[in-house]
């Protein structure tokens, strides 16, 4: 029997918008730790870059009572794909209408996954013009590497907390044409309580992990590529200097072969440094599928996560809400 053609309308992950209560050391830690820069400011929101994001923008920071994801927000190929994801998200019933778009992009249709995290899709970006100081001698990067910081080059993917994973999965797979790349089942009922999927070659553009906690439509993690694990052991050691917690690595995963090290930004959101991993260029790749067992402590030279791992995200499941500051929260340029 003839299979469908595979739904091929999603380019890729556009940005990301975080949460904090602490706008002002976020802000601080995003650029002086970090190394991003800073390209615009608006309300209560500060739209930042990686050194090799050719997109004007790929991180809105804004201030919050609560830390959290704000939305995710993925790249059509065409205008016409955007309609066609459009019409088949709303006829799904997870639409939530159009808006006219925001800094750097244009008109983009809103909706959520099964769990309830806010998404768009829109396809009309602004691209980054570097102002005459920041261009690179190189014709084909965005902006000269500054060195400041840990200097992250790009966003690389997100990672968000569940109540159930398995209708995340297929949502995605169903309306935005996304393939499973690997998951994780437990023996026990043949729960699936992991799945990294994506659209682009990378291992996952985005991951699903069960909340331990019950509760839904949290923030686990977003990720940030850096060239060399070289990178991301210095990395460890700026942020050790400027007291910035380190969660877990650096080290590497089994699952998608990463090698990571986890933090906590001012505002309590989790922030991943990943380098390594694989590229999935076949068009029949077969899902790679980990128990409990063969998983083992999710470490690949040994070592386990921590607790915290499968029980932290944001907002966490139990806090007080904290009183937000006036929306004139960031400190001007």
């Amino acid at each position: 029997m003839e299979t469908a053609e595979p739904i091929q309308d999603v380019a890729h992950l556009g940005h990301v918008e975080i949460l904090t209560p602490k706008p002002r050391e976020s802000l601080r830690f995003f650029i002086d730790i970090l190394g991003m820069e800073a390209v615009h400011r608006q309300d209560s929101s500060v739209y930042l870059r990686g050194w090799g994001d050719y997109a004007a923008y790929t991180l809105k920071l804004t201030a919050s009572p609560r830390a959290g994801l704000g939305h995710v927000a993925w790249r059509a190929v065409s205008p016409r794909a955007l309609e066609r994801r459009a019409l088949a998200l709303e006829a799904s019933g997870r639409g939530q209408g159009w808006s006219e778009g925001d800094f750097g992009h244009g008109r983009a249709y809103q909706f959520q996954d099964p769990d309830g995290h806010p998404m768009e899709i829109y396809y009309q970006q602004q691209k980054y013009r570097a102002p005459e100081g920041l261009r690179s001698a190189l014709k084909n990067q965005p902006m000269k590497y500054l060195g400041r910081g840990v200097g992250v080059n790009r966003l690389d993917h997100v990672n968000l907390l569940c109540r159930e994973v398995t209708p995340n999965r297929e949502f995605f797979q169903r309306e935005l044409g996304f393939k499973l790349r690997e998951r994780l089942i437990f023996r026990g009922g043949g729960e699936e309580v992991a799945a990294w999927i994506s659209v682009t070659p990378l291992v996952h553009d985005i991951a699903y992990v069960r909340d331990a906690t019950g509760a839904g439509g949290r923030l686990h993690h977003v990720a940030f590529w850096m060239d060399n694990r070289e990178d991301i052991l210095r990395a460890a050691d700026l942020l050790m200097e400027n007291g910035i917690f380190i969660e877990a690595g650096p080290a590497k995963h089994s699952v998608t072969q990463a090698f990571y090290l986890y933090l906590y930004e001012p505002g309590g959101n989790r922030i991943e440094l990943f380098s390594g991993g694989y590229l999935i260029f076949a068009p029949d790749w077969e899902p790679v599928s980990w128990n409990e067992v063969e998983r083992g402590r999710g470490v690949y030279w040994g070592g386990t996560l921590p607790e915290s791992f499968r029980t932290y995200g944001t907002p966490e499941a139990s806090s007080a809400v904290v009183e937000p500051e006036p929306v004139a929260v960031f400190d001007p340029e």
